[in-house]
Order: C-alpha cells, then sequence, then structure tokens
C-alpha cells in the first residue's frame, strides 16, 4: 500500500495524547544526566542551546552559542552546567508547546538538539541480521532450509555468525563461502569488509526534532523509519554524547540503484533526532552505548500496530571503531558531527500486501526510545507536504550576530 499522491492537504496531525509529554520524553532516570537541547526562542528570533534540569529549561547561548561550540569544549557536561543561564520555563511546558495544534506562539519550542555538525550515518552495521536476510531470500521463507544453510556456513568459517567481525579473518572466510555459493553483494561487502559504509544523510541544519513531520517522497511506494543511535562527535574525533535518530529510507528508491542513496536517504524532514543530547557524565558513557536497546514502536490510522527492537549488543562494528572511519587525516569536521550507527529494524512485518513487508502511510506516529535517551515522536507526511526548511547556516550567523553573540 502507498502513500496518498492525491490529498491536496495535509494529513491530519495526531492527537496530541498520541505524541506523549514531557515526563514520556525523558530517561529512565528523569533529569539525573547532563541533557542538553535546543529550543526556538519567540524571543530571540531563533534557536538557542539549552540545559534541561529538573528545576527548569536554561538559555545557554551567552556562554555556548551553539551545540556545537559546547562540544568543543573539553569537559561539555560540566561547562553546560556552569553556563546555565536564564531560564526559559519547565520543560515539560516547552515540549508541550512543540506538540502540533498547542503551540503557543511567544512561547519556545524543541529542535533537534544538533545545529553546525554535519549529518552523517552508518549503514549495515549489524552483520548478522544482513546475513540471516540474505539466509532468508535465498531459501524464500523455509525454515529448515535456512537452518541447514547456516550450519553450513558455520561448518565453513568455524564460528558463530553473531562473532563476525567485518575485516576479521572469519569475514574473510565468509565472503570467500558466499562468492562460491552465489551470494555476494555490495551489501555484504560493507556489512563484513573492511570499509564501512559512512554516508551524508542531509545537509547541516536540515534535521527535525521530536513531534514533528517526518518526511518520505511521495514517489516511493516501499519505505520505513530506521532508528537508531547518533553520536556527537568533536572535531577531535571525541564522542561528547548522544541522541536518538530516525535514519528514514526510501527501500524502493535504493533498491533500484546504490547509486541512488543519497535520493533515497536526503529528503525534507527525512532526518529527525532527539528529543536532546545526554552528554557523557558521571551518570552516562560509552560502554552505556554498547548496551543499549533501542526501541521502535509504529501506531497507523488505520490501528496498524507495529513493535521492535534492536540491541546495540549485536553491532558489528564498534562506536569507537566507526568514528576512526568517519573522521582522522582523511577527513575532517571542523563544527564536528552527527554519526548514526545503523540499525537492526529489518521491515519484512506485512501491512495490506501479503510479502509486501512493511511501509508507511501518511500519518502514522513513529516512536523510537530507549531507557538512557527518552523518546523522539515523529508523524509522517510526503517530504513534499511537510514544512519547508529555511533556516539554514546564513540565517542562524545572522540571527547570532544580530543577538551579539558571534
Amino acid at each position: 500500500m502507498s502513500l496518498s499522491h492525491t490529498a491536496s492537504t495535509l494529513a491530519p496531525a495526531p492527537a496530541p495524547a498520541l505524541l506523549g509529554d514531557g515526563a514520556q520524553a525523558l530517561p529512565a532516570d528523569g533529569y539525573a544526566g547532563t541533557l542538553i537541547g535546543r529550543v526556538w526562542d519567540p524571543a530571540a528570533g531563533g534557536p538557542s542551546p539549552v540545559l534541561i534540569h529538573e528545576d527548569g529549561v536554561f538559555d545557554l547561548s551567552a556562554t555556548f552559542p551553539t551545540v556545537s561550540e559546547l562540544c568543543e569544549h573539553p569537559d561539555p557536561a560540566s561547562a553546560a552546567r556552569a553556563g546555565a543561564g536564564t531560564r526559559l520555563g519547565a520543560f515539560t511546558d516547552i515540549y508541550t508547546n512543540t506538540l502540533p495544534g498547542l503551540q503557543d506562539t511567544p512561547a519556545p519550542r524543541l529542535l533537534a538538539p544538533v545545529d553546525l555538525q554535519t549529518l552523517r550515518a552508518a549503514g549495515v552495521t549489524f552483520a548478522v541480521s544482513m546475513i540471516e536476510r540474505v539466509i532468508e531470500e535465498r531459501v524464500r521463507g523455509d525454515i529448515e532450509a535456512a537452518a541447514r544453510m547456516r550450519e553450513s556456513i558455520l561448518a565453513e568459517i568455524g564460528t558463530d555468525l553473531h562473532n563476525v567481525r567485518p575485516g576479521s579473518p572469519d569475514a574473510v572466510a565468509l565472503k570467500n563461502y558466499l562468492v562460491n555459493e552465489g551470494l555476494w553483494s555490495q551489501y555484504l561487502e560493507v556489512g563484513i569488509g573492511p570499509d564501512a559504509e559512512i554516508f551524508t544523510k542531509g545537509p547541516t541544519l536540515s534535521a527535525v526534532g521530536t513531534a514533528a513531520q517526518v518526511g518520505v517522497l511521495s514517489t516511493s511506494l516501499w519505505n520505513n523509519p530506521e532508528p537508531e543511535v547518533a553520536l556527537i562527535v568533536s572535531s577531535t574525533g571525541r564522542i561528547a554524547g548522544t541522541t536518538l535518530g530516525n535514519d528514514v529510507n526510501l527501500r524502493d528508491v535504493e533498491g533500484r540503484s546504490a547509486l541512488l542513496l543519497p535520493k533515497a536517504k536526503d529528503n525534507n524532514a527525512s532526518c529527525a533526532l532527539g528529543p536532546f543530547i545526554r552528554l557523557f557524565d558521571d551518570t552516562f558513557d560509552l560502554d552505556a552505548v554498547r548496551r543499549m536497546r533501542v526501541s521502535l514502536e509504529i501506531d497507523g490510522r488505520d490501528g496498524f500496530h507495529l513493535e521492535a527492537t534492536s540491541e546495540m549488543a549485536q553491532i558489528s562494528r564498534d562506536p569507537v571503531d566507526l568514528v576512526a572511519q568517519l573522521t582522522g587525516p582523511q577527513h575532517q569536521y571542523p563544527d564536528g558531527a552527527v554519526l548514526m550507527l545503523g540499525t537492526m529494524f529489518a521491515p519484512i512485518v506485512d501491512r495490506d500486501v501479503e510479502d509486501r513487508g512493511f511501509t508507511h502511510k501518511r500519518g502514522d506516529v513513529v516512536r523510537i526510545s530507549s531507557r538512557e535517551l527518552g523518546s523522539l515522536v515523529n508523524y509522517v507526511e510526503e517530504s513534499e507536504r511537510c514544512e519547508p526548511w529555511e533556516f539554514g547556516i546564513g540565517s542562524l550567523m545572522r540571527n547570532l550576530a544580530s543577538r551579539n553573540l558571534l
């Protein structure tokens, strides 16, 4: 079932209750961590980095005009707490003001929590799920045949598929086996080969935040969300913290040709991040990221419901290894980068049409959550009908200059 291409108006926004409230957006430990966000502040006529605390949401712009600059600090968490300025309101009130239909123009609302960082994403980082999909396609749904093929692979390479690390001798053995079986593909190359797939997800400042529309092209008939953990990386390659992301994907576009990946990945409102960044501090570190479980829920206006989870423990390329392939002598990011780490979510649950798998419909509510990072929630609209992206780097610089923050 495709998205509607004939409607001349926006799909109705979901009821605010479906997008949750501020309390539901928070991590399981509430305000215990160092939570950084961005708000659109009507009084300033532009965006401001903020510290989200149990006592309220505090403007950081006088000390750190951009989130990028904050993340360049050697200790961003301590710097954020020390630099808290004017209180803009309670987080729950600002979250409510972000919901469609409830926005009060003079009050702040949440934005994506990053600004000048480059938006990048890694693909095919969960090799075991990629290999399982290859097996499923080869045996055409025959469970017993799948088990036999899996046993043959294990006998050939001598290790569990979960333990295969890209670029390792086991991965080379697996590659040779798959080539001999006629199963090699460009996706398996980046899944178990030495080089990760790292691509540009969108232009700087183009990400949308929580409670916003997330877009898929009206011409796409087969598409899906990709729930992911996103690293916040400084210009030196240091990981400052993490946020949640939706790396929206158009499967039919990418399926036509891998050279169409930019069209499949980078469209208006096709990258959602938020609801905030959790900086590394004494409550949260990289090992906590490695243990995270990311949950996905989709609720359609047609009554469709889907739940899935991704275990970061299953990732084939460690986050540090991915960052090393992202930045270094080979490539620099002076304002830092966001790196989405990939997903295990395989959209194989049928919706409406047997054997067609999942695809979005307009108005779908997509919730991506983890105990450590809270909940990022968006609703689906055609990219062409989502709110146009108009506030770019030039607009940001002019606004900061007018506020004497540059």
